[in-house]
């Protein structure tokens, strides 16, 4: 056997130690049901997978709809303050705001202060997509406090701040 084949195999348990196989459909996913952070993934992707739906009827994504929030709370304020806040590469921010400009929700000026930056705002038509989305939002949150209670998405939304808080792996050590 080539040293490559005794590579490939290595992981590979014995016949005489191979478990048995399942017959049913079922995938066990422990011990990662216990691990928080997996457990925050799937929750992320049910909820983000629901607004979405929730949004689409506007052509709209969580994401956007975050970022004409931003700008609706903030207005003047620039693209890199924006994309620092939400925590998104500046590289993706632009060709985000690119979109939202070019679909006449967003306009972006060169700043009065500093010709280097843009600072950005809402026009009529992203007011107005913003009011529904937020409209649309509410629904989807309702739903989400249906499934864990009003107590419970208190709880859950401390815990997620203090997670949040953790700036890197170093808090870990």
């Amino acid at each position: 056997m080539s040293h490559t084949g005794r590579a490939r195999n290595a992981f590979r348990p014995l016949a005489h130690e191979q478990r048995p196989r399942r017959t049913d459909r079922a995938v066990k996913t422990t011990p990662l049901s216990g691990y928080v952070g997996y457990a925050l993934r799937r929750a992320q992707g049910v909820i983000f997978a629901d607004f979405n739906h929730t949004l689409a009827q506007l052509n709209l994504r969580s994401g956007q709809f975050a970022v004409l929030l931003m700008i609706d709370q903030n207005p003047g304020t620039s693209q890199s303050s924006v994309s620092a806040a939400l925590g998104i590469q500046k590289a993706n921010f632009v060709a985000t705001i690119a979109d939202l400009e070019k679909r006449g929700l967003v306009r972006r000026r060169k700043s009065d202060t500093d010709g280097r930056t843009y600072s950005l705002g809402l026009t009529a038509r992203g007011r107005s997509v913003l009011q529904h989305a937020a409209e649309l939002q509410s629904l989807h949150e309702a739903r989400v406090t249906a499934q864990i209670g009003n107590e419970g998405r208190l709880l859950l939304l401390g815990l997620l701040d203090r997670l949040s808080a953790l700036q890197s792996a170093e808090t870990f050590k």
